[in-house]
């Protein structure tokens, strides 16, 4: 059973490599949010809109006051954990097991859909804001645990390279059984003919609409069939974390170090020049994979004409994903992590193409090279956040504790920049007039729908990497980095070997 190593002497913690049996338990024990997150990402949106029958605005307000809600929840959830005793278990994973039941619960209840008509916005702003803080409470120290495997920067890399590749694998897994199970829940008879984006004649815009009253309607059961089976997922990515994974106390620490207090820490984390620079970044770039993962499907339903390959789309974008990882993990180890971010780049030019000419072997094209820059977004920023952190340490070496407000300081930003682009983005479906049901959309609503998967992400990408070059840890300095902390280790070692020796002849 896991436990926590806190009493190892460092000399023993300085030696003790990571197995790969514990890098794959960390890996999967993430897996289940990324697969209720990516779910939510594809689904959630359309669902509101065309299942729900809420109206874009009130979508928008559900997207965006979810993310921010959980956005809030980061520094809460730092705070609290920063002040964290240690446990027979550790000091963050006592956090991932408490959460995880009411997460299951609040994620099962976002896709249940309630007999009354009225309050079914207040009923999915209420579950989503729920699950949106609950996941945060399971990420922030999920995340943060990286840095209490091993004090090896390869061992960490490596972990997170795990990690990243099962969290994506894992958002294969919630778009592939999302999108398997729902997929009858968007095809209308009405809607089975496939004419050209300028046409209309053969369609019909009469929304298919079920009753509201029919609490097991096709569409809504459809919906909470998945929702069970994704919520077996999170158990069971629960069991293996708790049982596969080690939590080791902080080894670059004096006994007699103390916690920095949360507002000091928060205040020198913002002060912190690569952070800065590093969150700037990838802000805008999860911005902009936010913004296609949210409004993919309704691309390909109303204004790609691929309203019957949407599914298989979304399972080609995350397998290419998937398989990706391992190349972005050696890329990066070879020519460095801020060379490997040109990679995310590579998505541009192939969105543009599909939003001016829409066709399905291009689709399945960009949809191939949306992958692989997914990856790469992916996987770099939780590969850059650990040598920011032990940058940190360097110039701060007498405090503890800050591993958490950096996390939850860094899945804030991202959260609450992802809500927003969601939020603007439903809200400009609603200010163009997107009319739940139909089947043919309007010019203004396939228009804004195009600008939102092609233009918008291209800017904020090429923002976010225009950032990125000013990013000032290197291969170099990482080197040099690793070896002051080396050193670091060795003097705490032999200052508490003293202390102990003083103590036993003062004895």
């Amino acid at each position: 059973m896991a436990g926590a190593a806190r009493d190892t002497p460092a000399g023993e913690q300085e030696g003790h490599r990571l197995s790969m049996c514990s890098k794959i338990c960390y890996a999967i024990g993430g897996a289940p949010n990324q697969v209720a997150g990516s779910a939510a990402s594809f689904f959630l949106q359309i669902y509101l809109l065309d299942i729900a029958h809420i109206t874009p605005f009130h979508a928008s307000l559900v997207l965006f006051i979810g993310k921010a809600s959980g956005a809030v929840t980061d520094p809460v959830a730092g705070f609290f954990i920063s002040k964290s005793r240690w446990t027979k278990i550790g000091r963050l994973m006592p956090w991932v097991l408490a959460c995880t039941p009411f997460t299951i619960i609040s994620y099962f209840l976002m896709w249940y859909l309630p007999p009354f008509v009225s309050g079914r916005v207040a009923w999915y702003l209420t579950f989503h804001c729920l699950f949106q803080a609950l996941t945060t409470l399971f990420q922030v120290p999920y995340s943060a645990l990286t840095m209490f495997l091993s004090t090896d920067q390869k061992d960490r890399d490596s972990a997170t390279a795990y990690r990243m590749t099962m969290e994506v694998l894992g958002t294969l897994i919630g778009a592939s059984l999302q999108g398997q199970i729902v997929a009858s829940a968007h095809v209308s008879p009405h809607c089975t003919v496939n004419p050209s984006v300028n046409t209309t004649d053969s369609w019909h815009d009469t929304p298919s609409i079920p009753d509201p009253s029919d609490l097991l309607s096709h569409q809504a059961k459809v919906y909470m069939i998945a929702a069970g089976v994704i919520a077996g997922v999170y158990l069971l990515g629960i069991v293996v974390l708790f049982l596969g994974v080690k939590e080791r106390d902080d080894p670059y620490a004096l006994n007699s170090d103390r916690a920095i207090p949360f507002c000091k820490g928060l205040a020198l984390t913002m002060k912190h020049g690569p952070y800065v620079k590093l969150t700037a970044s990838f802000l805008l770039i999860s911005t902009a994979v936010q913004l296609e993962q949210g409004n993919f499907v309704l691309f390909c339903t109303h204004a790609a004409g691929l309203r019957n390959h949407f599914q298989y789309l979304v399972v080609t974008i995350l397998v290419s994903a998937v398989v990706s990882v391992p190349f972005w993990q050696k890329f990066l180890q070879r020519f460095g992590k801020k060379c490997a971010a040109c990679g995310i780049s590579w998505m541009i030019p192939f969105a543009v193409m599909l939003v001016t000419i829409p066709n399905l072997i291009l689709a399945y094209f960009v949809a191939f090279v949306s992958g692989l820059s997914i990856a790469a977004s992916l996987l770099l920023p939780w590969s850059m956040l650990p040598d920011v952190v032990d940058n940190f340490r360097l110039q701060n070496p007498h405090g503890k504790g800050h591993e958490t407000i950096f996390y939850s300081s860094y899945v804030f930003f991202t959260k609450m920049s992802a809500g927003i682009g969601l939020g603007i983005s439903a809200a400009g479906l609603e200010f163009t007039g997107y009319k739940p049901g139909i089947c043919r959309q309007s010019d203004d609503v396939i228009l804004t729908l195009k600008l939102l998967i092609g233009a918008v992400p291209a800017i904020l990408i090429l923002l976010g990497l225009l950032i990125l070059l000013f990013y000032p840890i290197t291969e170099e300095s990482r080197k040099e980095t690793k070896l002051a902390l080396e050193e670091l280790r060795r003097s705490h070692q032999s200052t508490e070997n003293l202390d102990s020796h003083e103590k036993d002849t003062s004895v």
